[in-house]
């Protein structure tokens, strides 16, 4: 069986190298020079210079080709999605199996990434994997834990049973909305613990910023009927301690340069890859306004990406609201 995945990122690479122990990849890339290296040097140069792919990875830059199969998978960063698919026949889904590697939420929309392929395609069979999963670790089968979320349950057993590994360990969940609030906030909370770092705080200002982060994750979900329990499992807080602590997050780092005085776009432009957090904060921010949601602490790291207010300020503003009870 060949498996496609659009997308040639660090996480794509990482995932087909996953998957071609047991299956043929093909993979679908824009840019000509990765297609070569990886279909003549077994090497994805932009992302893993020195990790050789196995043979039967291969890629191409035809979208019709991916298409062709069975199971595709998605990681295409989540506000380029709608670009890419919007132009593709609406029933080309049809009877295919889509898969997401992908987290964020959709500016103007709003929408979370199933939302948006449901707008593209109508109903599709849909299956989101997310959890605490560096590309780095992954691609050296370094031991991780994930989980493969979708409304219907044996779907998700089939997909788990693709992924599974003696080092990629597959957990499976019905709640697909949890799972995709999770791997979005969990990037926006990773901005504000490497800003954190930036600013030359301590380890007492990390530990509030993932506790009452969590908080925030679990109040979103539960506004949008999502299992709590999902909040606390591998896509919630497991993915936040990863991508919050870790110098492999590209959130973090981004969080750390703005913390030292870099704007946003120098920050991003130095991470040189997709800082999803940062367009997510403001897709999180509209939507909590849109339905009167109280996250105190994605409301200011908002004022400090898109409203030019500085992060000491937004620690003084945080620290200085009304004392209440924890819960």
């Amino acid at each position: 069986m060949e498996i496609s995945i659009i997308g040639a990122g660090s996480w794509a690479s990482a995932i087909a190298n996953v998957l071609s122990e047991k299956y043929d990849v093909l993979m679908y890339a824009r840019d000509i020079n990765q297609v070569y290296s990886i279909n003549n040097e077994n090497i994805n140069k932009k992302y893993f210079p020195d990790k050789k792919l196995r043979k039967n990875v291969m890629a191409t830059s035809s979208l019709e080709s991916v298409l062709s199969n069975k199971y595709i998978i998605n990681a295409i960063p989540t506000q380029n999605i709608r670009q890419v698919y919007s132009g593709l026949d609406k029933n080309i889904l049809h009877k295919k199996v889509l898969i997401n590697l992908s987290k964020g939420i959709e500016l103007e929309s709003n929408y979370r990434i199933s939302e948006i392929f449901e707008s593209i395609f109508g109903e599709i069979s849909y299956v989101v994997l997310s959890g605490p999963s560096h590309a780095e670790e992954v691609i050296n089968e370094m031991p991780t834990t994930i989980v493969c979320a979708s409304n219907n349950l044996s779907l998700s057993k089939d997909v788990q049973k693709i992924f599974n590994r003696d080092y990629f360990r597959v957990y499976t969940s019905t709640d697909v909305v949890g799972v995709e609030i999770g791997g979005s906030i969990k990037n926006i909370l990773a901005l504000g613990i490497g800003m954190a770092d930036g600013l030359g705080y301590g380890d007492n200002s990390k530990a509030a910023m993932i506790t009452r982060g969590i908080h925030e994750m679990e109040r979103l979900a539960r506004s949008f009927d999502a299992d709590p329990k999902t909040i606390n499992g591998l896509a919630g807080i497991g993915d936040l301690i990863v991508t919050a602590t870790s110098n492999h997050s590209r959130n973090n780092r981004a969080g750390k340069l703005i913390g030292k005085g870099m704007s946003v776009k120098e920050a991003s432009k130095e991470i040189k890859m997709v800082v999803e957090g940062i367009p997510t904060t403001k897709a999180v921010y509209d939507l909590a306004e849109k339905n009167n949601i109280d996250l105190p602490i994605t409301t200011e790291l908002y004022k400090v990406l898109f409203m030019g207010k500085s992060p000491h300020q937004s620690v003084s503003d945080l620290m200085n609201r009304d004392l209440k009870n924890e819960y």
